[in-house]
């Protein structure tokens, strides 16, 4: 450990435990939050082509090739960032630098911020795959779409959308109260699925009544990275829960709802 690792971690619990830096956590905390619901509602409307500027299918034209090669550097960026600050391992390295109560909001907020930047830079590839001529079809698509970003934010809130998102941490960290150590629970639509909210991004993704080469790009790649996600995320769910992780896997499916547990 250098000299400057050993002053941080000395000075680090007095800093951590003053009010001032619990009252700038915590505000801190509320800004990344904010900043992710501005990102995720943006996100519905990139997705669906609905209200905001920029979309999916609208931007800077480029040669196909180009646009492919900058939009899959951009999702793969956000791939990374958001699979590896994930991890464990680098949360251990991580929060020697960062205090912890923080290091949620600031996941969220880099997440966030990769996910602007994959909005601002996209590129649009506009050539139709298909193109759903049934009025009533389209609709329903439309509204199966919403249901899939509905089913996103309700599984988040079913565990616990504000310790998911950092608020939790931040104001436990305000108050002086100690965080809980993880439990292994299932509750609700958690029965049926192991993964309801990745679910949920996949409905949301591929019902489209109108798709591009584009969209389907975004849709394909961003359903490979969550089948990854799933494999690292299951992966660390089993080291630290061990043989009630793997008994849970038995008994539900990870998607599609074919098993219940009993």
């Amino acid at each position: 450990m250098t000299q400057l690792d050993h002053q941080v971690h000395s000075i680090g619990p007095e800093i951590a435990g003053s009010r001032i830096f619990k009252f700038t956590a915590f505000l801190y905390g509320i800004a990344a939050y904010l900043v992710f619901f501005v990102t995720i509602l943006y996100a519905i409307g990139f997705v669906m082509g609905l209200v905001v500027p920029k979309t999916i299918d609208t931007g800077t034209d480029t040669p196909t090739a180009e646009a492919v090669i900058i939009n899959l550097v951009l999702m793969m960026l956000f791939a990374v960032q958001h699979s590896v600050m994930a991890r464990p391992r680098f949360k251990s390295w991580w929060t020697q630098s960062v205090p912890k109560p923080v290091e949620r909001s600031t996941y969220v907020l880099f997440a966030s911020l990769s996910l602007l930047l994959l909005f601002w830079l996209w590129r649009p590839l506009p050539s139709v795959v298909w193109d759903v001529a049934s009025p009533d079809l389209a609709v329903t698509l439309v509204t199966l779409s919403f249901a899939g970003w509905a089913l996103v934010f309700a599984s988040t809130f079913i565990i616990n959308h504000f310790e998911l998102f950092g608020l939790h941490q931040v104001t436990n960290h305000l108050v002086g109260k100690e965080a809980e150590p993880p439990r292994f629970k299932t509750p609700l639509l958690y029965k049926f699925v192991r993964h309801p909210i990745y679910l949920g991004f996949i409905i949301a993704f591929w019902a489209a009544p109108t798709m591009t080469a584009g969209h389907l790009l975004f849709a394909a790649v961003t359903t490979a990275y969550i089948f990854v996600g799933i494999a690292l995320e299951e992966h660390d769910l089993i080291d630290l829960f061990g043989d009630e992780y793997r008994q849970y896997k038995q008994r539900v499916s990870m998607l599609i709802p074919w098993r219940r547990s009993v």
